[in-house]
């Protein structure tokens, strides 16, 4: 690594040169640096807002899984298989199916080696489940924290390896220049990345804080759009960096393909797994927290199927139009969004009380309950009165968890909402996880590598597979040197220097300041109400003209204090991804795209959960002729590309010994896409 300084536009800014930064330090952004060091790598850096921060590090669930191959057991499973039921998630490449199921058993013992506390039986097999959408028993779980488990080793591995790490930085602008190349196909490829401008937030003077840095190769590792939601489960630290991608001309992925799902908001966790198979009782409250009412029961008549459908968000805890229907576990996540949204109301889960209709004589009454529902807390020992004592005997970690973020569920309500949880899709890339913007490998959430329905787990796989697979393809294709500080300034200089007026201009301007809260709050709101779990075309065409005005507004923002430097530039990528979003939306049910996944489309010729629901509700189910397809994305700020394209399949490798080693010694596999 070089350090120096650049001059630009008669500045001089702190500049490093290096071969391959990382940006971001969750599980997919280490593994993505560790697994350089080990592949020979030396000239490496993890640029990071925090090394504490982000989604890996600050979330769960009850029980956090990672999915990989069956490693226990007599049941059979292959490689192949497990690529099959990845790539049946609909939308979904093959190649990378192939690729996450050949990499999660060499992803998942690199994680126990490292020291991650995965279970494993007395003969040393680790165990698995069964998890969403998984036909096998794949799923595999070290606790509610396994994530952060995750990292916390993969810290252990770069500290051990001086792996060197840029804290306090927010990367503003991707660089690139124009490279003529052709892949595969003959189609021609003209740009690359060459490295990112970022903001350091720890310099107290507001120019001072930009630096440049040149890489050969950037792993752009950011996680999900986080921000870009009002109610979400994501930690408050985590919050995307898909927008300098957008704009540096990176390709989105099947980017109507996010996942949904009930969640605590004074404390943002997931309420899956035992929060809801002990059976909690929902109610609702007018802003004050007055007029509580268990609103449950205006619309379930039948109490087994109401305890039953509470039970089940458990195990199918996203939400599901699917499970909307014929009163499943779905329909009381529309009953909250209706309470929450349309209504104005406050929405809790009380754990202090049974619902009032699996009560008899004023006690919990187990005869009430499904089949399914019964002999769950009979076998897990949770015949108990209140659900609180449902859950302190079944899964007291779950109590405890609140208690350490000052929350006792043994007095208080907890506030809940439908809240963003996951982005299954992002930057589109190959098969070694590169994308159309070359030397730029997006890693982790950030990567569009899942389909339509993935099994439960299956992101943390692919956050270590596709991870590994850059780090190989740049360790034995990309090993140039990164530019110099001149090079630098011919290539990207013109870019570097309007990006760093966008942020001065700022200062200079005169007139009433922007207020950065409510302007974040007012892209949160606009996202989770036109462009989340219920959406319809004029919303969110009513949503894209609401952020073409305030990207106008910030567009000629004014601040004053250095530090909000930042968050002006944080605002104005979000509200770049959200067009880019809510573009591919509107773009999808223009072409006939109807509900699937974690989302209902407003159809008109479709049907209601119930006749009592309002209109919005009204939707249709996809028929799958879409499932084939993927859509991609170009953000153009007059307005983006769309276009569909049928899904890579699985490949036909060919498995013959002695091929297979000689491709392997000459590196053969090692090609660019």
């Amino acid at each position: 690594m070089e350090q120096g300084t650049i001059r630009i536009g008669g500045q001089e800014y702190l500049f490093y040169s290096l071969q391959t930064l990382v940006v971001g330090s969750g599980a997919a952004g280490l593994n993505a640096a560790v697994s350089l060091y080990k592949e020979g790598q030396r000239d490496i850096g993890i640029l990071t807002e925090g090394r504490l921060m982000g989604t890996s590090r600050n979330t769960g669930s009850d029980k956090q899984t990672y999915y990989k191959l069956t490693t226990c057991g007599s049941e059979p499973d292959s490689v192949r298989k497990m690529a099959q039921t990845l790539f049946e998630g609909q939308a979904m490449d093959g190649d990378l199916a192939l690729a996450e199921a050949a990499l999660s058993v060499r992803g998942f013992y690199h994680l126990v080696d490292i020291g991650v506390p995965f279970p494993c039986n007395g003969s040393g097999e680790y165990v698995g489940y069964k998890t969403d959408h998984d036909p096998n028993q794949r799923g595999t779980s070290a606790g509610p924290l396994t994530s952060k488990f995750m990292t916390e080793a993969l810290w252990r591995e770069a500290d051990r390896y001086q792996i060197p790490v840029f804290e306090g930085y927010q990367v503003i602008e991707i660089l690139t220049k124009d490279e003529d190349h052709k892949d595969r196909i003959g189609e021609v490829v003209g740009r690359r990345a060459c490295g990112v401008l970022a903001l350091n937030g720890r310099e107290i003077q507001a120019r001072n804080q930009y630096t440049v840095f040149a890489a050969e190769n950037v792993i752009y590792a950011v996680g999900g759009e986080a921000g870009m939601y009002d109610t979400s489960v994501y930690p408050v630290s985590q919050t995307g960096g898909m927008g300098p991608a957008f704009r540096a001309g990176a390709r989105g992925k099947n980017l109507t393909e996010s996942q949904y799902g009930m969640a605590s908001i004074k404390f943002r966790w997931n309420l899956s797994g035992t929060y809801q198979q002990v059976i909690p009782r929902y109610v609702s409250t007018a802003p004050d927290g007055s007029d509580e009412k268990e609103f449950l029961d205006e619309y379930f008549k039948d109490t087994k199927r109401m305890l039953s459908a509470i039970f089940l968000k458990g195990y199918q805890w996203p939400f599901d139009p699917r499970k909307a229907l014929d009163y499943g576990s779905s329909l009381i996540d529309i009953l909250v969004y209706q309470e929450r949204v349309i209504k104005g109301r406050r929405v809790f889960l009380d754990y202090t009380k049974n619902p009032k209709k699996a009560e008899q004589n004023g006690h919990f009454a187990p005869e009430l309950l499904g089949k399914e529902a019964y002999e769950y807390l009979k076998n897990s020992d949770g015949l108990w009165d209140t659900p609180i004592e449902r859950l302190e005997h079944m899964n007291p970690a779950a109590i405890q968890l609140y208690r350490s973020h000052n929350i006792d569920l043994y007095s208080e309500l907890l506030e809940i909402a439908v809240c963003a949880q996951h982005n299954n899709g992002g930057l589109a890339g190959n098969c070694w996880w590169e994308s159309n913007l070359r030397h730029l490998f997006p890693v982790g959430e950030v990567n569009g590598s899942h389909g339509v329905y993935r099994p439960g787990g299956s992101a943390l796989n692919s956050g270590q597979a596709g991870s590994l697979r850059a780090a190989q393809f740049i360790a034995h294709k990309y090993t140039g040197p990164a530019m110099d500080a001149e090079a630098v300034k011919q290539c990207c200089g013109a870019q570097i220097e309007a990006a760093i007026a966008f942020g001065m201009a700022a200062f200079d301007r005169s007139g009433e300041e922007i207020d950065l809260k409510a302007e974040r709050k007012e892209l949160g709101v606009r996202m989770s109400e036109r462009g989340a779990n219920i959406r319809s075309l004029s919303g969110v065409t009513k949503g894209l003209k609401e952020n073409w005005l305030q990207q106008q507004r910030v567009e000629e923002a004014v601040i004053s204090k250095p530090a909000d430097l930042k968050q002006l530039y944080r605002l104005r990528d979000l509200l770049v991804s959200q067009q880019v979003y809510l573009e591919a939306i509107a773009d999808y049910i223009r072409r006939g795209g109807a509900s699937r996944g974690s989302y209902l489309i407003y159809d008109p010729k479709g049907t209601k959960p119930l006749p009592c629901l309002p209109e919005l509700f009204t939707f249709s189910l996809e028929d799958s002729w879409m499932s084939g397809q993927i859509q991609e994305v170009e953000y153009h700020k007059e307005g983006c590309k769309c276009f569909f394209r049928p899904v890579r399949p699985i490949p036909e490798e060919d498995s013959w010994f002695e091929k297979v080693w000689r491709d392997w010694r000459e590196n053969a596999y090692y090609q660019s896409i």
